[in-house]
């Protein structure tokens, strides 16, 4: 499960690089004589959040080349790869002084190994699991829930004490750890299936109108999913709740995703991936608009925090139990892998058209944006769950 503890690292430092200054000032330390994120807080919103939005794209955009490597070699060339990568882009991301380089370590280098880890990581578990696949995907998807909590946890303990470029180089060392017994553990049942690289290969999927449609869906759903993450810990300092109390949304937000991931999958099994993928994305979209839009308070906070991580959870254990259902064994890699790329596009813009939307107009526009592209999201995976079914309105699927 360490495959998914980086993205999650990544998301939070990005969201980190948002924060005051007082715990390095706090520190005595000059701010300029180690790379530390404040040399962001000349930026902008939209521009800060082009960085965490480059990491989701980039973490999952090359997702069809990544999936067919994996069908034809197997994990163990992605994981290493994977390794290399996203310990080196935070190696590099603790010597960042410019807004480009945080852009090039922590914005494609980093998640670009990220991808090869999480498909490597995914699309393995296929081969091993039929019956209990929700339950199998939403275990490993509670790594990073668990990292998200633990991380930003640790971030905010160390780089008072040991400042933040060394505190990048902690993370990346403990990653290193993990992603060694991931290598050493991550296999799949099935041997390789050798096929040409044809670019006809990354176009079949569309072919199949339910997979089409589950791609519409996790589009208009994935444009909005980061951006109450991203911007949790900034608009609740902005109506009043204290830096120190906000440093511990994240974890709250994880902590809760842990379940979100969890539960939903093992419920996947007995009534369908379809079934509780709509019904999660409902959840979370209703969640932006009735609690997030008029949050004023800690408690209010606090509360959507925990309720939209278990919520938005969901969608990274639902998403390939949704296409393992609806694939060959042999194309869930590709699928896996087409499916993210598409994805990464509104995990790009989200962010930024997000931050436009923050600079100097308040956030109940954001709130609103995000929810309603959400239940968008929602509504097309009723319709996808009822091609599935052939239209049917109380069936498993």
């Amino acid at each position: 499960m360490s495959h998914k503890t980086g993205s999650t690292i990544s998301t939070g430092d990005s969201l980190r690089e948002k924060e005051p200054d007082t715990e390095r000032d706090s520190a005595g330390k000059d701010p300029k004589s180690e790379p530390t994120p404040e040399h962001l807080h000349d930026k902008t919103s939209s521009q800060i959040a082009w960085i965490s939005s480059l990491q989701i794209f980039v973490m999952f955009f090359p997702g069809p080349i990544v999936g067919f490597m994996f069908d034809n070699y197997g994990p163990k060339y992605l994981l290493i790869a994977g390794t290399f990568f996203h310990v080196f882009g935070l190696m590099m991301t603790s010597l960042c002084t410019e807004y480009y380089q945080f852009i090039l370590a922590q914005g494609i280098c980093s998640p670009l190994g990220l991808n090869c880890i999480f498909n490597a990581a995914v699309s393995c578990l296929p081969t091993w699991f039929l019956k209990k696949r929700g339950l199998a995907y939403g275990v490993t998807a509670a790594g990073s829930g668990l990292g998200g909590v633990l991380f930003p946890i640790m971030a905010s303990h160390f780089i008072p004490r040991i400042g933040y470029a060394w505190t990048m180089r902690t993370f990346a060392f403990i990653i290193l750890a993990l992603l060694l017994i991931a290598f050493a553990t991550v296999k799949s049942r099935l041997p390789p299936k050798t096929r040409k690289f044809e670019l006809q290969v990354f176009i079949n999927p569309f072919k199949d109108m339910r997979f089409s449609m589950m791609t519409i869906a996790s589009f208009l759903f994935f444009l909005g999913l980061f951006i109450p993450i991203n911007f949790l810990e900034v608009e609740a300092m902005a109506n009043g709740m204290s830096a120190h109390l906000s440093s511990y949304l994240l974890s709250m937000l994880n902590a809760a995703s842990i379940l979100g991931r969890i539960i939903p999958g093992a419920l996947a099994d007995k009534f369908g991936p379809f079934n509780l993928q709509f019904f999660m994305s409902f959840f979370t979209g209703i969640l932006c608009l009735a609690l997030g839009l008029p949050a004023s308070g800690n408690a209010a906070f606090i509360v959507f925090a925990v309720l939209y991580g278990f919520a938005s959870g969901g969608f990274v254990s639902l998403a390939p139990a949704q296409i393992a259902k609806i694939s060959d064994i042999q194309e869930i890699g590709i699928r896996t892998g087409v499916l993210f790329s598409c994805v990464s596009v509104a995990g790009l813009v989200g962010n930024p058209i997000a931050g436009a939307l923050v600079d100097g107009t308040g956030f109940d526009k954001v709130n609103i944006f995000a929810g309603v592209v959400m239940i968008a999201g929602g509504v097309m995976f009723v319709f996808t769950r009822m091609v599935v079914t052939g239209w049917k309105l109380v069936q498993i699927a």
